[in-house]
């Protein structure tokens, strides 16, 4: 098991939930989109808001999936008063 295995299990089990029904790659590449594409504080948040839909019945994959669709559609500021497009953007 690695750590991250590890806080999850005992995550889950501090909050009754059974890990097994953790999507984690979902999860972990949601984040990652928001905070590449975004801004890196947006990526526990928008978690946050992932589990606050499922929790009210949105299934993971999808909801995830129009997160990210929306993370990469959003324009960066590009720290000189100016903002880059989706298309537009350095590579990372």
């Amino acid at each position: 098991m690695t750590v991250l295995d590890d806080w999850l299990t005992a995550a889950c089990a501090e909050l009754g939930l059974d890990p097994e029904q953790v999507p984690v790659p979902v999860v972990l590449d949601l984040a990652r989109d928001v905070a590449h594409q975004v801004v890196r504080p947006g990526a526990p948040l928008t978690a946050y808001l992932l589990g606050l839909a499922v929790g009210r019945g949105a299934d993971p994959a999808v909801a995830a999936g129009r997160l990210g669709a929306l993370a990469g559609t959003w324009p960066v500021e590009l720290g000189t008063g100016q903002v880059a497009e989706p298309g537009d953007r350095p590579s990372a």
